[in-house]
């Protein structure tokens, strides 16, 4: 084993990997709020362009919240990690991101003029 001067650890260590665990669920969690914040600038700009669209998109968000923590419940209620839990996060706000940043389609565009 090489011993990592900087932390005083042998490398493979309990105290390193715990370390590495901690260290991947907080770049995971970060990259998550970032994503999120995205999606955060994505519906404010769809709600403020207001109409049903706009109407549907606050709906929806606001069911979101109430899935998610029930979703969440049920990954650690069921043995799952805090890091499934963000895996799960992260693959609902990679979703609403690509939904919410799709161009209009044409139908859409015709029936607005």
């Amino acid at each position: 084993m090489v011993d990592d001067p900087a932390r005083n650890l042998p490398s493979g260590s309990a105290e390193d990997r715990m370390f590495k665990a901690w260290f991947d669920l907080t770049m995971r969690t970060t990259q998550l709020a970032f994503e999120a914040q995205r999606v955060i600038g994505l519906r404010l700009m769809k709600m403020a362009a207001g109409g049903p669209a706009a109407e549907r998109e606050a709906e929806r968000m606001v069911t979101e919240k109430g899935e998610a923590l029930a979703e969440a419940a049920t990954i650690l209620a069921t043995g799952g990690s805090p890091e499934a839990v963000v895996r799960h996060y992260r693959t609902r706000v990679r979703a609403n991101e690509r939904r919410l940043s799709r161009p209009k389609s044409k139908r859409a565009r015709k029936t607005k003029r």
